[in-house]
């Protein structure tokens, strides 16, 4: 009798803690996919073509590559209504940034090498880096 109880109070042991086991993973997986990439583009309110065209193509680009995935922003740095965003995400000039959670990659100097002359490479650099952060 005593072997039967002790096996029984086993198995309940040993499914209580799979099943906690079970929903914490469900948990883990669930709010790392409810963070959002998030994309912007910051610039300052006077705008050369280069700045214009790297703005147009980094969304174009996000759009064809990934829908509602990934949000699109352009932000004005000057306008003190975006003082906010620009202190948090720590911008103090033009910048393209990709952000999920805590993580930011900043794809500034591949848009001003690349938006205006060689877009292709442009949209697989953004390609490669926005896929990487969705795995995340």
């Amino acid at each position: 009798m005593k072997k039967i109880l002790l096996f029984s109070f086993l198995i309940v042991f040993t499914m209580s803690n799979y099943w906690s086991f079970a929903q914490d993973s469900k948990k883990t997986t669930q709010s790392s996919q409810s963070v959002k990439v998030e994309a912007y583009y910051f610039h300052m309110s006077t705008r050369c073509v280069t700045c214009k065209t790297v703005e147009a193509e980094a969304k174009k680009d996000l759009e064809s590559l990934y829908g509602e995935k990934v949000n699109f922003q352009a932000i004005n740095i000057e306008d003190d209504a975006n003082k906010v965003i620009t202190e948090k995400l720590k911008i103090s000039g033009q910048t393209l940034l990709i952000v999920k959670g805590d993580s930011k990659i900043n794809l500034t100097n591949e848009g001003f090498l690349y938006a205006v002359n060689k877009p292709e490479k442009f949209k697989s650099i953004i390609k490669e880096k926005v896929d990487g952060l969705l795995k995340l």
